[in-house]
């Protein structure tokens, strides 16, 4: 984990910070390619767009698939502020990203807000490991469930 890394987490809880700004569950993503530049970031949108899978992940794979070729996928790094749910962890996983960092762990995330039932859910490396991607985390868990204070209760 770098420094840079660090910065790239941080701005994804400020994406999470909008997304509850705008209605929405607190989660958010951002897309980096291999030159250190933000090209994409989405917010859950969950709530205000009425669908289900608005997962901020699954929205920045959506857009980043439309807008980018695999390959250049392939070099990027995907930062999120809690871990992959399975439904993004399989959009991320057919997307050809090949990095993923989160700061927080679903465990921590759903202990935090009480909900031992989704505790049970598979990690997202179940998920990722099958394509051989990195995935990289928990790390700042504090900071990032800052954003959730609040919100589930």
């Amino acid at each position: 984990m770098t420094e840079n890394d660090l910065k790239y987490l941080r701005a994804a809880i400020d994406v999470a910070r909008r997304a509850r700004e705008h209605g929405n569950h607190p989660f958010g993503a951002l897309l980096v390619d291999e030159n250190g530049d933000v090209i994409l970031q989405a917010e859950n949108t969950v709530l205000t767009e009425r669908d289900c899978t608005g997962h901020a992940e699954t929205n920045l794979v959506r857009q980043a698939s439309q807008k980018f070729a695999p390959e250049t996928l392939a070099r990027c790094t995907l930062y999120t502020s809690t871990e992959p749910c399975p439904m993004c962890a399989g959009a991320i996983y057919w997307s050809n990203v090949r990095r993923v960092i989160f700061a927080l762990s679903a465990q921590s995330f759903y202990a935090f807000i009480g909900n031992t039932a989704n505790q049970a859910l598979p990690s997202c490396r179940t998920i990722l490991g099958h394509g051989g991607i990195e995935v990289i985390g928990p790390a700042i868990e504090e900071e990032a469930k800052n954003v959730h204070e609040g919100f589930w209760k």
